[in-house]
């Protein structure tokens, strides 16, 4: 049976305090001495008491809380930047309310769900859920675009990636090494971050007169990256293969050893998020990631903006973490 605790009128005679001190001792960013604060929460643990969340909404309008709308926490890349955010948040007393889309049947009738927990922002990892359905469905929050889909005109708050420098710089690598031939195997089609990586890419390599001999297709998976590695290799030679993500080109490398290419005298391997398995020594992939942090940095703070200020675009720009997989590293 629950045990009934104490109404916040009574603790506050306990306390000696007002009722608005009681409220601003469990208020996020309220001010009022430490040892205050220290003694009336002392005094809530022993007596049970914990206020009113959803009365708390309805006197501020303010949940504090932020949905994240991701595609899988199963990705390496997806679950250590949403840690990073994540304890961001929580070092700001919000709380968040993941939302996995992948293989949903109804990512729409999932937001709705979300939605009527009144959340004060929503950021939007997912490239699956358009722009425009998570503004219509959380009507109320504060939209922030983390997933690269074209803007196109709307005045929302967005934080992306630049990585044309990094590209240049590992294609410019690589062709001084004498490669020519290079693959790139993606993950999902419609994916923006995707399009954007290949896009890179190619521009870099058109400075130097190259072009992709041929464009496979993955599902950012291990898996994906090993089996098409494995059919690939089987019939042509490339020089290089760039992956959509670390997670693939991880599952190249090992295709290649099984079929006796050695990484990376006979096929250089460039990955994409800079997860931490990408850079353990068996691994060593040469990947391209923002700065560790900057994006759930960016991402918490505007989440702390004041509700009516303009919303923001942040640009982060990417760099180049060296691994073995793209052969001798660079001299600095």
């Amino acid at each position: 049976m629950r045990r009934k605790g104490i109404t916040s009128v009574e603790l506050a005679k306990l306390a000696g305090v007002s009722s608005a001190t009681i409220s601003r001792a469990f208020a996020a960013g309220s001010s009022m001495k430490p040892t205050t604060r220290v003694r009336i929460l002392a005094l809530a643990d022993e007596h049970g008491f914990r206020p009113n969340a959803m009365a708390r909404v309805l006197n501020n309008n303010q949940s504090r809380l932020v949905a994240l709308v991701v595609n899988t926490v199963a990705n390496p890349a997806e679950a250590e930047g949403l840690d990073q955010l994540i304890r961001r948040l929580q070092e700001q007393e919000r709380l968040p309310l993941v939302l996995r889309c992948a293989d949903h049947e109804d990512r729409s009738q999932l937001m709705r769900i979300a939605s009527t927990y009144q959340v004060d922002h929503v950021v939007l990892y997912s490239d699956a859920v358009s722009i425009d359905d998570a503004t219509r469905i959380f009507h109320s929050a504060i939209p922030i675009i983390a997933s690269s889909e074209p803007l196109e005109g709307r005045n929302i708050a967005d934080v992306r990636l630049d990585a044309d420098v990094a590209t240049t710089e590992i294609i410019d690598h690589l062709v001084a090494q004498g490669r020519r031939h290079f693959v790139y195997l993606s993950g999902r089609a419609s994916s923006h971050v995707d399009k954007q990586r290949m896009g890179w890419f190619a521009a870099a390599l058109a400075k130097h007169d190259l072009a992709f001999d041929l464009v496979e297709h993955g599902d950012y998976s291990y898996e994906s990256g090993y089996k098409e590695a494995a059919l690939l290799l089987r019939r042509m030679q490339p020089d290089v293969i760039v992956c959509a993500n670390d997670l693939m080109a991880v599952g190249v490398k090992d295709a290649a050893a099984v079929l006796g290419r050695t990484v990376p005298d006979n096929l250089a391997i460039v990955g994409h998020d800079g997860v931490a398995l990408a850079g353990w020594d068996s691994h060593s992939i040469t990947t391209i990631a923002p700065p560790p942090g900057a994006v759930s940095a960016a991402l918490a703070e505007i989440i702390e903006q004041p509700s009516e200020a303009p919303p923001v675009q942040r640009v982060i720009t990417c760099v180049v973490r060296w691994g073995r997989s793209a052969g001798e590293l660079p001299r600095r």
